[in-house]
């Protein structure tokens, strides 16, 4: 299965973008979104997991990211508002086939497949 990942683009500080992560054909027990930045390690940005709906933020996006899902769970979204230039980096979406524990959804090693990501720019 083939996560595509769509909705990056370049804004100004303080916009707000929308990505979403299709998985056409199969749902997954956890969803998570990473980013990498140029020079820079791939970490962990958002996630959500099924039974529960439970979300999970990295410190830098909570209050102004939010990650939820269409009923059929087969998109996942990142609302991204009051973007900062530090968002500034290529977003990855990641699915997980079994439910992942707490100590687990920060672990890009635990997703099962990856889109292909998606450029976000913010400029100042």
């Amino acid at each position: 299965v083939q996560l595509q990942a769509s909705g990056g683009g370049l804004v100004q500080a303080g916009d707000s973008l929308r990505l979403s992560c299709a998985t056409p054909g199969r749902t997954f027990s956890g969803y998570g979104w990473f980013r990498q930045a140029p020079g820079k390690e791939r970490e962990f940005v958002a996630a959500i997991r099924w039974p529960g709906s439970n979300t999970f933020y990295t410190d830098s996006v909570k209050g102004r990211f939010a990650i939820s899902s269409d009923i059929g769970r087969t998109t996942v979204y990142l609302q991204m508002n009051y973007l900062k230039p530090e968002d500034t980096a290529v977003y990855y979406c990641a699915a997980s086939v079994n439910r992942p524990i707490n100590t687990q959804v920060r672990n890009p090693g635990i997703y099962n497949q990856w889109g292909q990501g998606t450029q976000v720019t913010v400029s100042s």
